[in-house]
């Protein structure tokens, strides 16, 4: 690793202008290429504290030996230059896209002197039109073969136009009218080539105009009776329909676009297109890439035009690119895209309207090829043992964790605090072990904090308390555990509610806890529920340990979750935490964090485990924020279900009348005892509405309000004794 203070040039010598850098390593290889509109200011960046900089930035600049720059006069230059740098170097520490699969294209060669019509993949060759891409080959062949009978342009090989123009003789699509044999000197070069611009013209969206015009000379045949012709016009007209039927209209009629969104992670980026000519989508490509260096989302959309448009001229370039997020500063690249297609391009985001909803698309579209990619990543048997014992290294584990739980803490401003327990088995997620929490803020009988006062540290403490409170009691219960000697006193504490279980699909919903979770359930309660496995064979929630518990968060999680660990005695499960911010790995007792490569596979895991956890988490904690919105004032009440609620509301017609209603009155509604219509009028009370406005000139009621019944005082003092015997119980 070299220090950057032993290259770093002198600021004096460093120009003042825009041009383009490069870093080079020991061994005078392009590490890194990027741009600047002002040299020294970029530059100057990279050489201040090492631990102001970004992990990735940090490993570029460690990893060079050397900067070099070169001065252009103007940004759009400067982009050019560094494309062309990139291209030509392959820079490791650079954006890279690459293709997640070969993309075809339907091609026709207008260099040559009789066009042919081909798929075509790879690079694209000067002088042949592209159209595309694709994701099929076989869509190309469907479409060219309905065009054919339209426009019979050629499409055979070489060797088979040269063979057919030696003997004379046409191939099979020759015979059957779907080319119109140049070989044999059915028609002329020109005449050829005429039906190849046509061709290309109906392909790239003008459409309208030749489908009128053919609907128009299959009119006129049929009035002068060319019954054959207006039928074959009419078969032709048919053909080209269906074949545009094959691309969805999304947009106006002629409305040529390029439509980009990017679906992101902090190590990885996936690209989404759709190409839309004539306003149709035409074709679709995607890539996928590692975020080797410090990117913004502006930043990846630069790129991907670049990559996308840097061998692109003419109509290639659309009029109007439609992205997510803007490069900064945006001049430099829509003068450069307005320099490719030769006249002006607009680049921005959409606001509103038919475009912005096919940006949804598009974005799904790249949220579905980032999720595959992690998937078909994820599956690999290989690729997951390689990650298992990554992280066994480098946390010195004695042997691969198997199984791995994640814990991440959630609420709004200190409100409706959740915690989310995640299960990987094997690099694996084990859905049926998802766990969520509602966090009471306890530990023991003791208050330790309120409202707004709850923390993330403290409520990681606490939920690893509660859940390996309930792992020492199946082990105590089934005589499997015999601790370090050091006394644990496992009270129903260990069982207090808020324990849900598992989320089913991708985790939207969860199955409420089982009896045997619920507030105050005793260890003893239930003897077919003291063994390790049920009576399905299923192992009990809780029963099984893990090798490895991963929290979300840094050095204070971190210890937080050792610390409830250690209070339980238990000594054989590692900890660690990863800060999303710099993905950093923290274990226990360490000041420093680890920092594991960005290409390596426990990272990944890790990332893949902590990202899981707190989708599981902010699902649970907005299905409470959004239920706590909806709720009423009976919703305060304890101990009342939905069904006395539902008798109250029917008995009274509403909460206003409920309110106004005396102890004996809501007595006499069915299942509702003394006491518990005490609770309902004291609840109510709390949550009555303010007093109304008073005219003081005239003394009337600005907003109406029925008046207080005659019972009201009753119903105060009851209210009044309620909230005292609630305050001595308290």
């Amino acid at each position: 690793m070299a220090d950057p203070s032993s290259y770093r040039p002198k600021p004096g010598q460093i120009p003042d202008s825009p041009g383009v850098y490069r870093f080079r390593d020991e061994h005078r290889r392009v590490i890194y290429v990027g741009k600047a509109k002002s040299l020294r200011q970029r530059l100057a960046n990279y050489f201040q504290d090492l631990a102001g900089l970004h992990p990735r930035t940090r490993t570029m600049v460690t990893t060079a030996a050397s900067v070099e720059w070169t001065v252009v006069s103007t940004e759009v230059e400067a982009l050019q230059l560094e494309y062309s740098w990139i291209k030509e170097f392959d820079p490791r520490f650079n954006v890279k896209y690459r293709d997640d699969k070969s993309y075809p294209y339907l091609a026709v060669t207008m260099n040559e002197e009789f066009p042919r019509v081909q798929v075509m993949r790879g690079h694209k060759k000067k002088g042949v039109r592209y159209f595309g891409p694709y994701a099929h080959a076989w869509a190309i062949r469907d479409t060219v073969d309905l065009l054919l009978r339209v426009f019979p342009v050629r499409t055979c090989s070489a060797g088979v136009f040269k063979n057919a123009a030696r003997t004379g003789r046409p191939c099979l699509l020759g015979y059957i009218d779907k080319c119109s044999a140049p070989c044999v000197d059915r028609v002329s070069a020109e005449e050829h080539r005429e039906l190849a611009e046509e061709f290309c013209d109906f392909t790239a969206g003008r459409t309208g105009t030749y489908i009128r015009r053919l609907e128009k000379q299959m009119m006129d045949a049929a009035e002068e009776m060319e019954y054959e012709k207006a039928a074959r016009l009419r078969d032709d007209i048919g053909a080209l329909k269906k074949a545009m039927e094959k691309n969805a209209v999304v947009l106006a009629d002629a409305t040529d676009a390029d439509l980009m969104a990017v679906a992101e992670d902090e190590l990885e980026a996936a690209v989404q297109i759709f190409h839309v000519r004539g306003g149709r989508v035409r074709g679709q490509r995607g890539w996928v890439t590692d975020k080797v260096e410090a990117v913004t989302t502006g930043d990846l959309v630069e790129h991907a035009l670049q990559q996308l448009y840097g061998e692109e001229t003419g109509d290639s370039v659309p009029k109007e690119v439609l992205v997510p997020a803007l490069p900064d500063p945006v001049e430099p690249v829509q003068e450069w895209l307005t320099g490719r297609r030769g006249s002006n391009v607009s680049l921005r985001i959409p606001q509103r309207g038919d475009k912005k909803a096919l940006m949804e698309t598009v974005q799904r579209n790249a949220l579905q090829a980032l999720a595959l990619h992690k998937t078909k990543r994820a599956s690999d048997l290989t690729t997951r043992s390689r990650a298992l014992e990554e992280i066994a290294e480098a946390l010195d584990l004695d042997s691969a964790p198997l199984r791995i739980e994640c814990y991440d803490i959630s609420h709004l401003q200190g409100d409706d605090v959740v915690a989310s327990m995640v299960v990987f088995e094997d690099g694996l997620a084990r859905k049926s072990e998802y766990r969520r929490f509602q966090i009471k803020g306890r530990v023991g009988d003791t208050q330790i904090w309120h409202g707004a006062g709850q923390d993330d540290v403290r409520s990681m403490h606490e939920v690893i308390m509660r859940r390996f409170k309930r792992y020492l009691a199946e082990q105590e219960r089934t005589g499997e555990w015999a601790g370090d000697g050091s006394s644990v006193e496992l009270s129903a504490d260990a069982y207090e509610g808020s324990v849900e279980g598992p989320g089913e699909g991708l985790g939207e919903g969860a199955i409420e806890a089982s009896p045997g979770a619920v507030e105050g359930a005793a260890p003893e309660a239930d003897d077919a529920r003291a063994r390790l496995v049920d009576d399905t064979g299923r192992p009990k929630r809780f029963a099984y340990p893990p090798q490895l518990v991963v929290v979300d968060g840094g050095q204070p999680q971190v210890a937080a979750a050792k610390k409830a660990l250690d209070e339980l005695g238990i000594d054989d499960i590692a900890v660690c935490g990863l800060a999303k911010r710099l993905e950093e790995v923290w274990v226990p007792d360490e000041s420093d964090p680890l920092v594991l490569p960005r290409t390596s596979e426990g990272l990944y895991l890790l990332q893949r485990v902590r990202d899981e956890a707190h989708r599981f988490a902010i699902t649970y904690q907005r299905t409470k924020r959004a239920k706590r919105f909806k709720a009423g004032p009976l919703d305060e009440v304890p101990g009342l279900g939905d069904a006395r609620k539902q008798a109250l509301i029917r008995h009274f017609g509403s909460v206003k009348k409920l309110r106004a209603a005396t102890v004996e009155q809501i007595c006499e509604v069915p299942g509702v005892g003394r006491k518990t219509a005490e609770t309902i009028l004291g609840a109510l009370a709390r949550t009555a509405p303010a007093a109304p406005a008073v005219n003081t000139a005239t003394g009337e009621i600005i907003e109406d309000e029925e008046p207080a019944p005659a019972g009201s005082g009753q119903e105060a003092e009851a209210a009044g004794a309620s909230d005292e015997r609630r305050g001595q119980e308290t």
